[in-house]
């Protein structure tokens, strides 16, 4: 009872409006499943839906490659310096998704920071492009994504004892065998769950593809905002959304019959 209210609010100004939008895959222009057979039929569509599947998982790819040093770090630091690098991880986390991007744009610039200090030092003889392409959506998209893969692993980093490791050893298996017959797979839960939440919150990132993408780089986000926003058109955005929608309680279903911890 004592959640209802909450409920309440939640399904008025959050589950109806989209309820409404995403009726309108089957009613606009006209009653029927039309728009989902133009965009099977589109190849605008169907590329636009790939490229952000491929987006998507490089960018879980370069996330958990990233994250998985630093978790790995943090469950086996010392307290003082945990609580550092704690602070380093939430810093960015707490500041606007908007405000981290204009931040990249400013960066990676010609003018900008990075490609000044790589000429500075000689690693390059003039600015490189690192916006508007690939490069520059990949690392955005994994400096903001970094989160939601370091504290899954970290919780389950945790809770691995470091017996099992040191049995290992004692058995005569090398610290590299040791780590990937013991200690990966027993932090195997934490990957995917990691895995799982950035590719899942990639999938319908606007703001970073808009500003640091190129025009290969579209992504499904960005195709329902033009549609809407700019040509007025909703059935095929309203179908998009639930195709989106649909895959992405596709992979929690399939975590779930896995046994993936998603919480």
């Amino acid at each position: 009872m004592l959640g209802l209210p909450a409920l309440a609010f939640v399904a008025g100004v959050f589950g109806i409006p989209v309820l409404l939008f995403l009726g309108k895959a089957f009613t606009d222009p006209s009653p029927g499943v039309q728009n989902f057979k133009l965009i099977a039929s589109d190849t605008l569509y169907v590329r636009v839906l790939w490229n952000t599947v491929v987006v998507s998982g490089a960018t879980t790819f370069f996330a958990l490659l990233l994250g998985y040093p630093f978790a790995y770090t943090l469950a086996n630091t010392s307290p003082r310096i945990r609580r550092l690098l704690i602070f380093v991880v939430l810093v960015p986390f707490w500041t606007s998704l908007l405000v981290r991007a204009f931040s990249w744009t400013v960066l990676l610039q010609p003018q900008g920071l990075i490609n000044a200090m790589l000429v500075g030092i000689g690693f390059v003889h003039k600015p490189i492009e690192l916006m508007f392409n690939r490069t520059g959506l990949l690392i955005g998209m994994v400096q903001m994504q970094l989160p939601f893969v370091v504290f899954p692993l970290y919780s389950v980093m945790t809770t691995i004892d470091p017996a099992y490791v040191r049995a290992a050893s004692g058995l005569g298996a090398s610290p590299v065998r040791s780590f990937w017959k013991i200690y990966f797979p027993l932090s195997m839960p934490g990957v995917l769950t990691g895995g799982l939440l950035v590719f899942v919150t990639s999938l319908g990132y606007f703001i970073t593809p808009a500003l640091l993408g190129g025009l290969r780089d579209f992504m499904i986000a960005q195709l329902i905002h033009d549609q809407v926003a700019d040509i007025g058109i909703w059935g095929v955005p309203a179908a998009l959304s639930i195709l989106l929608l649909a895959g992405t309680f596709a992979l929690f279903g399939l975590a779930k019959a896995a046994g993936v911890r998603t919480k």
